[in-house]
């Protein structure tokens, strides 16, 4: 009797993705919280605005820290546990240091430029209700979901990792 080659692994679907990543934002909203009051303990400020932009390095460090201490004990965070879903290399391997980094890193750059866009929508037009579509800058991630043939995000293409699907994948046996 043979034994049963693992299933290729598959990205998870899009609906699966959005709600992790709703999950994910419920839980970076206590690293943000604790983040921030250690912050605000640390330099003695009594506004957000005071120190803005050393705050956002120290969050923008807080959340890297987050996913990067979360990918590295096997390239989940606690909401891909509950969707199943897992970050390896293209070879199905776990990542290692300089890749985890760059994509966090590369996590970025298109939620902020959507972000900008609606800003520069907003200044161009004097329609400041244009400013509420800020909160649909995270979701652009999944834009390149379309396009891409394997249906992965555009920095997992970029880096050569990918999100896997672990419900259709077979046990090792």
């Amino acid at each position: 009797m043979s034994v049963p080659a693992p299933a290729t692994p598959t990205a998870p679907p899009r609906l699966r993705r959005f709600a992790c990543m709703m999950y994910e934002g419920v839980l970076l909203f206590g690293v943000v919280f604790l983040a921030g009051y250690l912050f605000d303990t640390l330099t003695q400020s009594r506004s957000g605005l005071m120190l803005r932009h050393g705050r956002q390095a120290f969050l923008f460090l807080a959340i890297g820290l987050y996913f990067l201490a979360s990918w590295h004990r096997g390239g989940q965070t606690l909401p891909m546990k509950t969707w199943n879903i897992r970050v390896t290399d293209r070879n199905s391997q776990p990542l290692k240091g300089m890749r985890m980094l760059l994509r966090y890193v590369l996590l970025w750059p298109l939620p902020l430029l959507t972000a900008l866009a609606i800003a520069g929508l907003s200044r161009a037009t004097g329609w400041a209700s244009f400013d509420l579509l800020i909160v649909c800058a995270p979701f652009s991630v999944f834009l390149w979901t379309w396009i891409d043939p394997q249906g992965q995000f555009l920095h997992d293409r970029l880096l050569g990792t990918e999100l896997h699907d672990l419900r259709h994948t077979a046990p090792a046996a």
